[in-house]
Order: structure tokens, then sequence, then C-alpha cells
């Protein structure tokens, strides 16, 4: 078993067994009662259950040791905690159990993080609790069907900020020491334990306050000291107080949990969290550095799916994880949804959509580890590697695709009557089909079964018939799936004709119907000339992959900068990306599409996207013998590219960044060089802190710089970023001496935090290093096992770690081939937890993808 494990048997059993009424947690931070306060702290928690019967079961709870424990009155032998387990028995009726513990500080995000700030030594706490880490705070049932009411208390130093999800009910100075101040909050409303929160240290606060429809709602934005200066209060709370507006006027209901705080956190491994009334972010968030539209568009969809958690996942709860998709996909519809009605702009806002998470969703939709979006939770462990782009992306896109199919009314219909019926509950798939089938008058069985309960992603194609005068005689929609997923699933969707109108692309009809089974007619289109594009999937509807016919996709090629409507562009690009992928679109043809087109790219998501795929299709998708040409080819036209752009556009820094990351040795890297050194630098482009890290990674890469240059340039940003970014840039660099620190600090130390890690192991494996590189293939294999294992310094360093080793350190080696016939044979041999073997298989299916696409490319 999973260390720490619980399974959906135990869980079900213990809420079969008891009802939980209220959590009284006290966490002492002072240090006073622990060895060392810079690792240790103490929580009392004080439970009051309820027991439907005479019964066995325990409480969880991940800590050095309990100190005491009762169960209503009567001491437990602290011994028996075992495997993060309290055991206990119990008599039908009310019961109150009382546990005291050492816990332990994290340094990997988990639990509750402490963090010392580089810049000016503050030191900062914050809790990160799902899926199941509260445990390493508090006792408690760590599963969310048992809700409860929480009241915090906290005893921290008296300079320090507190805050958890309950308003402050009052700060007492504590009577034996008048540093230290002893801080209450409010009784929560009934919430899961993964839904509550902390936050403490020297923290700088920004007062704010939201409007909602019950009245007015205090609304801190929250960040360390140190970053405070760089904080936009101002452009958080208009995104929030949008996505207040939008969210209360559909879901029929207020904000139902008091205030609404936003912190911005260090070291922070998710995107964000939505902690009920004390939201946290990465503090990558609070831009330091010039940015891009694209960031701040991907923020604003952040903060909007948070706070629409607060509806679906925080006040309406998913029973069990296999649901886990009734939160997160909701939240990322509602963002886009929300986004929609702040901007103004359907089309861009969800082209950007398009770009972004369903196109992460269609990959994933298509590796070994692909999974039906209302997924199969067996236990914790299959949890957090379920946070994936099937459960946001693809459950988003299906939402929308059900939008489509029952009416926006009838679907917010339905959201509305589960909200009023479920609220402070738990709910499965079924309680949300109940909801919606009413109000849309549909029976939506067949569809749940067809695309919520199995997995794998459609293809769309178009086959036409024409006589003679160009005429179309015959048009059918064509759908097909792989044989391992071979479900054909009902569509609704658009096809649309678009001709060449003085030289541009532009659409002439659109016919939206419903798709069913592999073959549909669209005889609204027959009759008429052939158009220069037909286009499936018009307007993104659906999901799935697009495949255009050859006439249509010459146009596509040749005239995709003039298609005019941003949905319909994002089409386009999705399904000659997916031929590219395929290997059935020559990658330097991608390349070139992209060098064509990214000028006149208008969403900023897309663009961004773009040219990471044309750097990918270059890097790993052409052949061996053609591969530096393409190389080259893409290094000139991005530098080209960005000569050509607007001084100080945003166009200018994103052409800038993808052409330092496409340098290759020679004029390239000279002129990268140049830029750091303040030479030759485009007008209009601000090399600041960021920029500067980028062009200090990527010359690192090229060996063009040494150890003592990064720590110089550390050393110029006294920041945890700027040693994540030295960290990175170290490990990028091409020398034997540069991997093995590398290496040893990813995988064999427990001195690095979980954001240096990552970052390390993000630049490690590079391009053109195949020679320094190639001792590392055979340590790979080792270092997965042993990780796999929980074995040396993996036992410590906790899941995430793990996941940014496996995934990040994997293998590219120049002999693909040989490599992955070395890969089988070793999966073969090892017994590897399920989590680290969907890793690397996921990893070895992007190989295998690359290959085929090196190969038809004519690979020597």
């Amino acid at each position: 078993m999973f260390p720490d494990n619980l399974t959906r048997a135990e869980a079900q059993a213990r809420s079969a067994l008891i009802g939980t009424d209220t959590y009284a947690v006290h966490v002492d931070l002072s240090g006073r009662e622990v060895e060392d306060a810079t690792r240790l702290f103490t929580s009392t928690t004080t439970i009051r259950l309820t027991a439907r019967e005479a019964g066995s079961l325990h409480v969880d709870l991940i800590a050095d040791h309990v100190r005491s424990a009762s169960l209503d009155g009567v001491a437990l032998d602290p011994a028996r905690f075992v495997d993060s387990r309290l055991p206990f028995d119990v008599t039908p009726g009310e019961h109150e159990l009382v546990v005291d513990a050492v816990v332990r500080y994290s340094r990997s995000g988990d639990g509750l993080h402490r963090f010392v700030d580089p810049a000016d030594g503050a030191v900062c706490l914050y809790t990160q609790f799902e899926p199941a880490d509260a445990r390493r705070v508090f006792a408690c049932f760590e599963q969310p069907d048992l809700k409860a009411r929480f009241s915090f208390s906290v005893l921290a130093p008296s300079s320090w900020t507190v805050v958890s999800g309950g308003a402050v009910v009052s700060q007492t100075p504590d009577a034996d020491d008048a540093d230290l101040t002893l801080t209450t909050f409010a009784e929560t409303k009934p919430v899961s334990t993964y839904l509550t929160s902390l936050l403490a240290g020297d923290y700088a606060v920004v007062e704010g306050q939201l409007t909602s429809t019950a009245g007015p709602v205090a609304a801190n934005i929250i960040c360390r000291r140190s970053l405070v200066d760089s904080l936009d209060p101002e452009a958080i709370l208009e995104v929030t107080q949008g996505g207040f507006d939008v969210f209360e006027a559909s879901f029929g209901l207020a904000y139902p949990f008091g205030k609404y705080d936003q912190a911005f956190v260090p070291e922070y491994n998710a995107g964000a969290m939505e902690n009920v009334g004390l939201v946290t972010f990465r503090d990558e968030y609070v831009f330091r550095s010039r940015v891009t539209q694209a960031s701040r568009d991907y923020r604003r969809e952040v903060i909007l799916h948070e706070l629409a958690h607060m509806w679906f996942g925080d006040l309406v709860t998913m029973r069990w994880w296999d649901d886990l998709w009734l939160k997160e996909s909701f939240a990322t519809w509602c963002s886009n949804f929300a986004a929609e009605a702040i901007t103004g702009d359907p089309a861009t806002s969800w082209a950007t959509f398009s770009a972004g998470s369903k196109t992460g969703a269609i990959r994933a939709d298509q590796l070994p580890s692909t999974h039906p979006i209302s997924a199969d939770i067996v236990d914790l462990e299959a949890v957090s590697t379920n946070f994936d782009q099937i459960t946001y992306g693809k459950g988003a896109s299906v939402l929308a695709q059900l939008v489509a199919f029952v009416g926006r009314d009838a679907f917010l219909s339905g959201a509305r009557d589960y909200f009023a019926e479920h609220a402070y509950g738990n709910t499965s798939l079924a309680d949300l089909l109940r909801a919606l089938e009413p109000p849309s008058g549909r029976d939506l069985t067949a569809w749940s079964k067809a695309w919520l309960e199995t997995a794998g992603v459609n293809t769309i194609a178009l086959e036409v018939e024409t006589d003679e005068a160009g005429t179309v005689t015959a048009l059918d929609v064509v759908q097909t799936a792989p044989p391992e997923h071979d479900t054909l699933r009902p569509h609704r969707l658009a096809v649309g004709a678009y001709g060449l109108v003085d030289g541009r692309l532009t659409r002439t009809d659109r016919v939206e119907l419903d798709v069913q089974g592999s073959r549909t007619p669209v005889p609204d289109l027959v009759g008429r000339p052939l158009p220069a594009l037909l286009l499936p999937n018009d307007g993104d509807l659906t999901f799935a992959k697009v495949r255009l016919d050859e006439r249509s996709r010459g146009a596509a090629v040749e005239h995709l900068p003039e298609v005019g409507d941003p949905l319909a562009r994002a089409v386009v690009w999705a399904s000659l990306w997916d031929s590219c992928r395929d290997a059935e679109l020559p990658a330097r043809d991608y390349v070139d599409v992209v060098l064509r087109t990214a000028a006149v790219e208008t969403v900023p998501t897309q663009l961004r996207l773009v040219l990471a795929q044309a750097a990918l299709a270059a890097n790993s998708y052409t052949g061996l013998g053609e591969r530096a040409e393409v190389q080259g080819r893409l290094e000139a036209g991005l530098f080209a590219l960005l000569k050509a752009a607007g001084a100080g556009s945003d166009e200018q820094l994103a052409f800038t960044r993808s052409f330092a990351a496409a340098a290759n040795p020679g004029w390239g890297s000279d002129v990268v060089a140049g830029w750091l050194e303040g030479r030759d630098v485009p007008e209009g482009l601000v090399v600041d802190r960021d920029l500067r890290w980028l062009l200090v990674g990527q010359l690192a890469r090229l060996g063009r710089l040494d150890g003592a240059a990064i720590d110089a340039e550390q050393a110029r940003d006294n920041s945890n970023t700027g040693a994540e970014l030295a960290a990175g840039a170290r490990a990028a660099r091409p020398t034997p001496e540069a991997k093995a620190e590398a290496w040893r600090l990813a995988c064999e130390s427990d001195e690095v935090t979980n954001s240096v890690q990552s970052a390390i192991c993000a630049s490690f494996v590079q391009r053109g290093q195949d020679e320094v590189l190639a001792p590392y293939v055979e340590r790979y294999l080792a270092m997965v096992e042993e990780a796999s294992a929980l074995g040396g310094v993996w036992q410590s360093k906790g899941a995430v770690l793990r996941t940014s080793a496996v995934r990040g350190l994997f293998p590219l080696p120049a002999d693909r081939e040989g490599f992955l016939a070395r890969l089988d044979a070793w999966l073969g041999e090892v017994d590897l937890s399920a989590s680290v073997s969907r890793i690397v298989r996921e990893r070895r299916d992007d190989s295998l993808r690359s290959l085929r696409c090196q190969q038809a490319a004519g690979r020597p």
C-alpha cells in the first residue's frame, strides 16, 4: 500500500459509521513546546462526532508523535498511533475526540509549508491540503464527505499576520509572553477538511472589498513583503468583482462564505487552491517584470476558476474523488464563461481556452494513462495522478459540448437547482444529471455514458463529393475512434464553409447539426459551390480532433493569416498541430506556417502556444537529416519577427523569448549574449529581471556562461525566484560537473526546496547535449526504481518532488530507438508504483510519437 494511503472502501465505511459536527483546532506556532521551532509546531484538535452504531475506526494524522489523545475524557494510548492512523472504538451517540500532536513543517509545498524569504529573512507559512494533507497539520477524518464546521485558533508572534478561512474574532496577548498573540477565528460553514486553511508570517496585507448581492464582502490581497511593490491589487479585485457579478447572477445564489481573501504565496506547487474564504495562489502571479497579455489572461482565468469553486466544489462538494471532475471541470468552464462576459469578447475568450486547457486535454486523451472524465479513484494515491488535463481541460470542453447540446439557459437553470438542493452537502455524477435533465428536457443517461464514462478522443473529418462543375453533390461528417477507445459519441457541432473573397478566406456559410455514429450527412451544404475551406467543428463546440480534407488543409496552410474569426483560427491551428503530431503534416511545414502567421495572430495565448509548438516540432519531430536546417530556419524566422514587431509590444517580447530559446551556437547565441550585456537591444525591449534570467538560462544551455557568471546573476537578484532560476541555469550547463551536481541535488539530497528541485529537473535535459547526458540514461532507471520504492531520500521528498524528477529527468538520447528498447525491457522487469509507472509510460509515449514523426520525415 502507498504510505499514508486511504482507500475509497475505507472512507465509505467510516462515513457510514459516523458523522462529524465540529472541529476546534489550536495551532501553536510559538515554538516554545518543541525542540526545533524552525522544523516543528504543535496542534491540538477537538472533534465532535456522532456514531450511528458501535464500531472501530481511526482518525488521520501525519505527525512526528502524538503527545496525548482522549475520547470522551478517557485517555487513548499514544503508542497506538501508527502509519498516520490513531484507532479507537465508538458506541452509538455523540463523542468528543481530542488529539495533541507534534507536527513537522513542510518544505515540499504540502501541509504547513515554511518559507524564509532570502530577500529580507521574513518567515512565511501557508497551508496546502488538497487532496489529503490537512492531516499534516491536525488530526481529522480526511475524506470530502465528512464535512464539519471548523474553528481555528493560532498562537504566533505578535508581529505576524495570521489569516484563516473565517473572520478574526479576537486577538489576545499571551499571558506568559507579550511577543506572542492568540488569534481566534469565526466558525466556518460545513466544509471538507481539504478546504480549510491557515496563513501566518511576515506578510503584507492590502485591504479590499467586493460587492455581493448579499452586501459588502471583505476581500484582502496578501503577499510577502518583498513582493508588495509588484502587487497590483486593483487589477486582481477588478477581475474578482467581475466574477462575483457573473456567478451570483448565473447561479442565483450569493457568495456563501463571508470574506474572500486572496493570498499569493511562495514555493507553491499548484496554480492556486480554493480554500474557503482564503484562496491561495502561486506568487509568480505577482508580476515582478513585464509580462504579455497571455500571462495576464491566464491569471484572470485562474482567479475566476478559484472563485467558481466557491459554488462548484466548496458549497457543493464531491462525495469521493471519483467525481473530482465535478468541481474542476465546472470551475474551468465557468472561468471561461465569466471571462466571456467580463471582456465582452466571446470568440477570443473561448479561443484562449482552446489554445490552453483544450489543447493539453487532447494530448492527454491520447496518452496510455487516459481515463474517463468520471474516473475510478480507488484510493488517495490515485487522486494525485488525476489532477490532470482530462479532469480539467477535457471535462470543461465536454461541459461546453453539453451546453451546446442542451442550451445555456437550461444548463444554468439546472446548476441553480443543483446548488439549492445540495448546498453544504456532497454529491456524485447522478445528482448533477438529475438536476440538468428537467430544464433541458433531455435524458442525459446515454450522453453521460458516452462522454463522461469512457476515455479517448474522436476524430471528425468531412468527406465531400462534387460534380464536374465543382458543385457539392454529397457531404458527410465522418467520425472515427482509436481501436483502444472505440466509442463514437454524439456531437453537436458546426460545419463552416470558407471561400476566397478578394484573396482572403471568408466564412460564406455555417451549418450546425447533431452528429451520430460513424457518418452523418450535411444536406444543407449540398448543391453549393465547393468552398476553398470546409471546416469541421467550426466554432469549436465539441471535443474532438479535426482532420481537414486535402484541399481545405492546403487553403488553411496558405491563408491561415486571413481567417478573421479567432475561434475558427483556433480550430485550424489545432487541426494542423494534430496532423503534425500524428506524422501526417511534416514538422518543417508546421514551422513554416507558424513563422508566416505568427505576426498576425491576435489571441495572445494562441500565439504563445504555436511558438512553443514550433519549437517542439523543430527539435523533436524533424528527422536528423533535416533538423539542423529546420532549427536554423526557426531561429532566423523568429529573429525576423521580433525585429519587425512594434517597439515595446507584447509580440516583440513573445518573439524575443522564443528566439532566445531557439538560439543555436553561432550568430544566435551571439545575439543573446549581446542583449545580456546591453548591446544591440531592440528598441522598446526592456531586459528586466525575468528576461535577463531567460537569457542566462539559454546561454548556460549553450555553454556560454560558467558557474561564476550564474552566481553573479543570482547576486543581482537576491530572491527565491533568483535562487530557483539560478539552479535551473546551472543544471542546463553542458559540462559533466554541472550535470553531476544538478543530479545530486535533485535525486540524492534532501536540502533543496520543491521549487528549486522543479527548476533543476526542468532544465537538466537539453537539446544538443547527448554526450554529457549519456551516463544518465541508466542512472535515470535506477532513480525511478528507488523513487517508486520510496528508498533513500525519496522517503522524505514527497509526491510532488518524485513527480518532478521522474517526469523532468526522462532521457531523450539521440538513439531514441535503442533507449526505448532498453526502457521496455526494464519496464518488464521492475514493479513500479501506479503513480510512478504512469509518468514513465507517458514520457515513453511522447518519445514514441517523436520517433514516428522523425521516421515519417525520412530519418536516416
